[in-house]
């Protein structure tokens, strides 16, 4: 994967299959760095699960027999004089379960790899995924970029949030207020 969203997007999949209903995505750009976090409310790992993250050959999934997600992103970030952190809580220790990824990243770094189109992965996963509440917040020194599933539920009742017209309006909403950003 050569953009960070795609490992937003991966990670954020990664809570679906655990079932999470709510799931938060904050990248922050201060200075010289980019932090991204993906938390959820999800079935969460065991602590050994967590540190086996690390394994390329050590995934959950049962689809494939490898996990080079984590690993990848970890030299990623490494690379950049970064770091990425995993906390997690499982359903059997606590009713406040979940997961919880860090990622940071040196933008200006030679090896910093773009951000990608965080537009289009907010939309894929809404429309993969229009019962869960994701929250996006983009945090920059010129402002702001937000939305909030559970907000826009509130506001449309019953039309479901991967309509064709809804996800539209969700991706025209980012890029404008991407676009009022950049003319500050």
């Amino acid at each position: 994967m050569d953009e960070l969203s795609l490992y937003v997007l991966d990670i954020t999949m990664n809570s679906v299959r655990a079932g999470a209903t709510e799931i938060s995505i904050t990248l922050c750009e201060e200075g010289d760095w980019l932090d991204f976090t993906v938390s959820d409310n999800g079935c969460g790992m065991t602590e050994e699960q967590v540190q086996r993250l690390s394994d390329p050959f050590f995934t959950t999934r049962k689809t494939r027999k490898v996990g080079l997600g984590i690993p990848f992103l970890t030299m990623l970030a490494e690379m950049t004089g970064g770091y990425v952190r995993i906390t997690s809580v499982h359903e059997s220790v606590s009713e406040k379960h979940g997961t919880v990824t860090c990622a940071r990243f040196g933008k200006n770094h030679i090896d910093f790899i773009p951000l990608g189109d965080m537009i289009e992965t907010v939309k894929v996963l809404i429309q993969g995924s229009p019962n869960v509440n994701f929250t996006y917040l983009h945090q920059t020194e010129a402002g702001n970029v937000s939305l909030s599933c559970a907000e826009l539920r509130e506001i449309l009742e019953d039309v479901p949030l991967n309509e064709p017209e809804i996800l539209a309006w969700i991706g025209d909403n980012l890029r404008e207020q991407y676009l009022a950003l950049s003319q500050k």
